[in-house]
């Protein structure tokens, strides 16, 4: 019924940029509303969230590690998340995944609230 797809991964220097985009697909992401969000994963670390983003876009929220740093957007009329990565550190090297929160809430940051998720995607921080 719906499948989130991330690219843009990849090895970038310390203090570069990087862009993450996960697209949705499916009849479930045609038919409702939904909030999304990033999460990271490290080696021997819990995920985490990272950012999410309410339907509208309108009301976002960040992870204290990425305030300043990174920005999460949307557009909806292509069904796609999008996290700007800049100034990137190496405590960001990790798997980035997105998902879906089909709750109606306007973003959650508990994992439970996530009913989609994407498949992730490397990103790894060389200093």
């Amino acid at each position: 019924q719906g499948q989130l797809s991330e690219s843009g991964g990849g090895l970038v220097q310390a203090g570069g940029s990087l862009r993450l985009s996960c697209a949705a697909s499916g009849r479930t992401f045609t038919r409702t509303r939904y909030a999304m969000g990033w999460f990271r994963q490290a080696p021997g670390k819990k995920r985490e969230i990272v950012a999410a983003i309410s339907w509208s876009g309108g009301t976002t929220y960040y992870a204290d590690s990425v305030k300043g740093r990174f920005t999460i957007s949307r557009d909806s009329a292509k069904n796609t998340v999008y996290l700007q990565m800049n100034s990137v550190k190496s405590e960001d090297s990790a798997v980035y995944s997105c998902a879906a929160d089909l709750t109606g809430s306007d973003f959650n940051i508990g994992q439970r609230e996530y009913e989609y998720w994407g498949q992730g995607t490397q990103v790894t921080v060389s200093s």
